[in-house]
């Protein structure tokens, strides 16, 4: 049987709403406190207790509330039976408090889409939340409650990286709805990538730690009671934990929730500016390598960070900053855990040898200006929001931005665009014989009358040409 990635909310029908709370800035981060290892297999045998104490306050419940229409089959319509509803309904998650005023970190797809959010904390007080900030690309969101005049217990989010595999974590969250629940488990591995395929994935914590529905958004913590991880998704054939869970690492934790303390609503990845191929056992062979491992440059956008810093076509990454860089994506994952300004020191191996680089951590170009538009008339474009495709979009949307250049498709709306067929992501590459390069092509195309429209789009990777009438 085939094993799928399952993401861990527990989902469930629900009937009221609540206000949402205020913001206030205050306290600062807590630092973790030095790491101190097991000294002996006794105190491997210890009970986790100690740890526990520390860590359960600071974990929170976290239930989010949308409406959602019912839709009517239309056979019963056409009589006169029934008619759309609406419902309530929400899903169940954990989260971790990460400064006493009530600054609060889980995964994003805990409260996307939410209307109402509402935390519970370990004592059973709820509060109304308020997002600061969600990023849909970490599955990572940071909530805020009001709580004037109190300092709420706290976890630190250790992200010194000095993790191993092999060391003792604990599991903390809410799975099932049943209450604060604590698991234990190891590390069984650092680095991972998405098992899905999503583009720069790299570096998740896989615990054998038993995560369920409703761990997500909760602490994977070390020995030391520090924030090691945010609890994400499993692989699961049944949908119950196997004991292969992922937990999204603290540095990628302390960049989105910095990000929001700062006051940004969306978290902007630094863009190395190169297109990147993991090296394989063909292509090491082919190098020279004696292992497969390292990231190969297969193409460096002009004027990026990587052009800047002198990183050329061939080149492998082996390391950043020290550290080894296993493939495409955890270079990927290595870039974005800077700030924008920092500078990151890449070892590169080229035919002379290895040698040294800087890049400096820069947002990727807003070249061509992204001049969003929705198309309005009478055309098959009619409803459809189109921008223009540069690498921050692309990076916005998840697409690879060398392959991906023109106008792009963000959203059909209701109108002639959703029934033509056009889909979020189609690129437009031609309207009636006339080649379209940017948005501001495509409002003159369908600017001009016609009851025959000759349509050519790309959609993964292929081109496909339509001819619609008026």
């Amino acid at each position: 049987m085939r094993a799928y990635r399952v993401l861990i909310p527990a989902v469930a029908l629900l009937a009221s709403c609540s206000p949402s709370g205020r913001s206030e800035a205050q306290p600062q981060l807590v630092e973790p406190a030095p790491r101190a290892l097991p000294a002996s297999a006794l105190a491997v045998r210890q009970s986790f207790a100690p740890v526990v104490r520390r860590v359960a306050p600071a974990v929170v419940n976290i239930s989010s509330k949308r409406m959602v229409r019912t839709q009517v089959d239309p056979f019963f319509q056409l009589f006169g039976l029934g008619a759309p509803r609406d419902r309530v309904e929400g899903s169940l998650g954990s989260g971790v408090i990460v400064r006493s005023d009530g600054v609060i970190i889980t995964n994003n797809h805990v409260v996307a889409g939410g209307q109402e959010i509402t935390v519970a904390l370990n004592d059973r007080r709820e509060f109304p939340a308020k997002i600061l900030l969600a990023d849909a690309r970490t599955d990572l969101a940071v909530l805020k409650i009001d709580v004037p005049g109190e300092r709420l217990p706290v976890l630190a989010i250790d992200d010194r990286g000095d993790n191993q595999v092999g060391d003792l974590v604990l599991a903390v969250g809410d799975p099932f709805g049943v209450g604060q629940t604590v698991t234990n488990g190891i590390i069984s591995a650092l680095n991972r990538t998405d098992p899905s395929g999503a583009p720069d994935s790299g570096a998740y914590i896989q615990t054998d730690a038993a995560i369920n529905p409703g761990n997500s958004g909760g602490a994977l913590v070390d020995m030391d009671g520090n924030l090691i991880g945010v609890n994400s998704f499993i692989l699961s054939q049944s949908g119950g934990s196997s004991g292969v869970g992922f937990a999204i690492p603290a540095p990628v934790v302390r960049r989105i929730v910095e990000t929001a303390l700062g006051g940004a609503h969306a978290f902007v990845r630094p863009w190395l500016g190169a297109r990147l191929q993991s090296v394989n056992p063909d292509i090491a062979k082919a190098l020279g390598l004696a292992t497969p491992t390292g990231a190969l440059v297969a193409d460096v956008w002009p004027g990026g960070a990587a052009a800047q810093g002198g990183l050329k076509q061939g080149d492998v990454v082996t390391g950043v900053d020290g550290k080894a860089v296993t493939d495409a994506a955890s270079l990927n994952y290595a870039i974005s855990t800077h700030k924008t300004g920092e500078t990151a020191k890449l070892a590169v191996r080229r035919a002379k040898g290895v040698e040294t680089l800087t890049v400096r951590a820069e947002p990727p170009p807003t070249s061509p200006p992204r001049d969003e538009r929705v198309i309005a008339g009478r055309n098959p474009f009619q409803g459809a929001t189109v921008v223009n495709l540069s690498p921050a979009v692309a990076e916005e949307v998840g697409v690879d931005p060398f392959g991906a250049k023109g106008v792009m498709v963000l959203k059909t709306g209701s109108g002639a665009a959703q029934q033509v067929g056009l889909r979020p992501g189609d690129i437009i590459r031609q309207v009636n014989g006339r080649a379209i390069k940017t948005t501001g092509d495509l409002a003159g195309a369908v600017s001009v009358p016609a009851r025959i429209w000759q349509v050519v789009v790309e959609r993964g990777g292929q081109q496909i040409a339509v001819t619609l009438q008026a």
